[in-house]
């Protein structure tokens, strides 16, 4: 996959599609690729010196983050508490990006790329950042899942000209697609079950909408309805998915829906992109993207309470911090 391709869907849109406004990016995005905590993960956060103090029990949130001075992305954690992010990798000649917590916490699998196209595909590491392990078949694959038991990866790869989902389990065998759709399906997500995705589908015509799909039976269901500009769905714990969408004010705000299409309603409205949304363990607050008009505008992640009341900052440098995923 192309830098260009990667990025693209970190954007909100199909490698390859007519850009839009709200998400879109700048020539930046269009020359970088897409886009586990320094201590032990199975015990209550604590970042010491140097990630600064994390309440007792709070679980790691890992993302990705480039800057002008690093324009590669690579991989980092932050207690949702604040404090100073802990590199978890540092590849100068390559990007890891789009990172998945496992189910129990102590691996984080993500996407790593670059060096003219020799390392390319989704890799796992320890939640500290080493013992990492390339999952074999997923070369040009994206947007990694780990699903709720821990054995399986759910992801998106390039089948002609558009991407479809597949799974397959944590060494990479077998793979199953499970789409066959001449649109792109991106960004799988896991019901808590495990007996369901949520995706995005992106179509010819620029639209995108929240789709799900049983994995017994292959049956499709549409979550969100036609014509919408629907994004990176994550689904809770509970019974509600949150999905960031490009609306009629032309930015993208993150939204939430049931399950079953009903209970669609709004929880972020400032004059800003909200996208990649990452819920936490109890379902009570998510984890998102703000930012990123352009090259000069940094991306900062934002905590939100999941009834869109108490927008909080989490992080301030000058950087771009894309696609947070919540420790479970």
């Amino acid at each position: 996959m192309t830098r260009h391709q990667h990025r693209a869907t970190v954007d909100g849109r199909a490698a390859g599609k007519p850009r839009r406004t709200g998400v879109n990016r700048t020539a930046r995005r269009r020359r970088v690729a897409w886009s586990a905590m320094a201590v032990a993960l199975t015990v209550p956060l604590t970042l010491g010196a140097a990630g600064g103090a994390g309440a007792a029990g709070e679980r790691a949130i890992v993302f990705a983050r480039y800057t002008t001075a690093a324009p590669t992305e690579d991989l980092y954690a932050i207690s949702p508490g604040g404090g100073t992010p802990v590199a978890l990798t540092h590849t100068p000649a390559v990007s890891d990006v789009m990172p998945s917590w496992s189910p129990d916490g102590k691996r984080v699998a993500f996407v790593r790329y670059g060096s003219g196209g020799a390392v390319d595909g989704i890799w796992t590491m320890r939640a500290t950042g080493g013992d990492l392990k390339a999952v074999p078949g997923t070369k040009g694959a994206s947007d990694p899942a780990w699903s709720p038991d821990g054995k399986r990866i759910a992801y998106a790869m390039p089948v002609g000209a558009q991407r479809e989902i597949h799974v397959a389990d944590i060494d990479g065998t077998p793979a199953t697609r499970l789409t066959h759709t001449a649109a792109d399906d991106l960004h799988p997500t896991w019901s808590p079950d495990g007996k369901y995705l949520a995706f995005n589908r992106a179509d010819t015509a620029g639209n995108s909408r929240v789709m799900k799909i049983r994995l017994s039976t292959l049956a499709q269901t549409a979550v969100t309805g036609p014509g919408s500009h629907d994004w990176t769905p994550d689904w809770s714990h509970g019974d509600r998915i949150a999905f960031s969408r490009v609306d009629s004010s032309g930015f993208a705000h993150l939204y939430l829906i049931r399950p079953d299409g009903t209970g669609l309603h709004r929880i972020t409205s400032d004059r800003f992109n909200d996208k990649n949304p990452s819920w936490s363990p109890d379902g009570r607050r998510l984890v998102f993207t703000r930012g990123g008009t352009d090259d000069a505008d940094p991306e900062h992640l934002y905590l939100v309470r999941a009834d869109g009341t108490a927008p909080t900052q989490l992080t301030k440098t000058d950087a771009h911090d894309l696609e947070a995923d919540w420790r479970p």
